[in-house]
């Protein structure tokens, strides 16, 4: 393992110091406040250092080895045994942590609690509660809720700013959506088609691929209808092809795929032998904010090979915990185009935000204001 140590600032821009040198592998294994040395003892400036490592084979003047099991380098690596590797990676970075949370002063006990609440990821709390512990320990253990939630957001802040945010930016015809089925796929098309007819005055069309379900179609048929916009069920490669020429003349054709169970990776496969990805499109992956993140993890891996460029979440409105939300973005470095939270189109739909959502993410916390 290769770790190095940096003074910064603060924690997050260590974390920036880190990320760049070592990249978002790296795992931080200490940190503590530490005061330069001041004229005749004044004037003394406090810092955090921070240790960091991450595991290689490349050796740096700067940097110290730590023997390191890792996998051969010709090793045809399974599946299983990735998750292994993962698994025993998440270990390593854990070492040492129960005893560093346990150290933490009760001032922080009601923020930690609620991210944990929502199910945010420790990968995620370390930063945030080490960052609350150097405030804690040169404000002499005094620190505002208010301002622990300004922290808390920074901190999420530094690790999704590079992330993109917003829905369709209009500048693709196609927009493919893709998902499982029951996760609103249809519905939130509907919503966004509306969107784009309501409030861009666009021209709209409707793809739909999904043959499996009927009622999958008559429901966009309504949409479709409401809408005034015309609508092709496609059934093979030609079918797509004459439904493009169709739409020659409108502005957004949205593409409404299979809702299939797509854990299964022949109906992955068949998706990428309809829908040539490369053309004009942009691409969205629909997830339910109700599904566990492990179920959610697999579907994103199975589509790791499309082109996807933001997340949508659905049924915010449904879960109590939106940590996951914030988890795999960060996890599978995507942005995030909507969120809905009801059934009502086009109103129950909203553009996302880095602001929004750490807002919605942190309105849940209850405490005392001090007067």
């Amino acid at each position: 393992m290769k770790m190095k140590k940096y003074i910064a600032s603060s924690m997050p821009e260590a974390m920036k110091l880190i990320r760049k040198e070592l990249g978002d592998d790296a795992v931080i294994l200490s940190s503590k406040v530490v005061f330069s040395k001041g004229f005749l003892g004044l004037f003394k400036k406090k810092s955090i250092e921070v240790v960091a490592g991450m595991d290689t084979f490349e050796q740096s003047s700067n940097t110290f080895e730590v023997p390191t099991v890792v996998p051969q380098e010709h090793l045809n690596v399974s599946v299983e045994i990735k998750k292994e590797l993962e698994d025993l990676k998440l270990m390593v970075k854990n070492i040492g942590r129960p005893e560093m949370l346990s150290s933490y002063p009760t001032e922080m006990k009601t923020l930690i609690d609620y991210l944990q609440e929502q199910e945010l990821s420790e990968e995620l709390i370390t930063p945030v509660s080490d960052e609350l512990f150097v405030h804690l320990k040169s404000n002499t253990g005094v620190l505002e809720m208010e301002e622990q939630i300004t922290i808390t957001k920074n901190i999420l802040e530094t690790q999704m700013e590079h992330l993109p945010f917003g829905g369709i930016s209009y500048t693709k015809k196609y927009i493919n959506v893709l998902g499982p089925t029951g996760v609103g796929k249809t519905t939130t098309i509907a919503k966004m088609a509306a969107r784009a007819v309501l409030e861009k005055k666009k021209k709209v069309g409707f793809i739909t691929t999904d043959t499996y379900r009927i009622a999958a179609i008559e429901q966009l048929k309504t949409y479709a209808g409401l809408l005034q916009a015309p609508l092709e069920i496609v059934y093979n490669e030609k079918d797509l092809q004459e439904a493009m020429v169709k739409f020659e003349n409108l502005d957004i054709v949205f593409i409404d795929t299979a809702g299939r169970n797509y854990k299964e990776t022949k109906f992955v496969r068949d998706l990428q032998k309809l829908i040539e990805f490369e053309m004009n499109t942009e691409t969205f992956l629909v997830l339910s904010s109700t599904s566990k993140q492990k179920d959610m993890e697999v579907i994103i891996e199975q589509f790791s090979e499309f082109p996807i460029e933001k997340f949508i979440f659905t049924k915010v409105d449904e879960t109590n915990t939106i940590g996951s939300i914030i988890n795999l973005m960060v996890k599978y470095n995507k942005g995030l185009a909507y969120y809905t939270d009801g059934q009502e189109v086009p109103e129950d739909i909203m553009e996302a935000s880095l602001e929004e959502l750490l807002k919605l993410f942190l309105k849940g916390i209850h405490y005392e204001r001090s007067s």
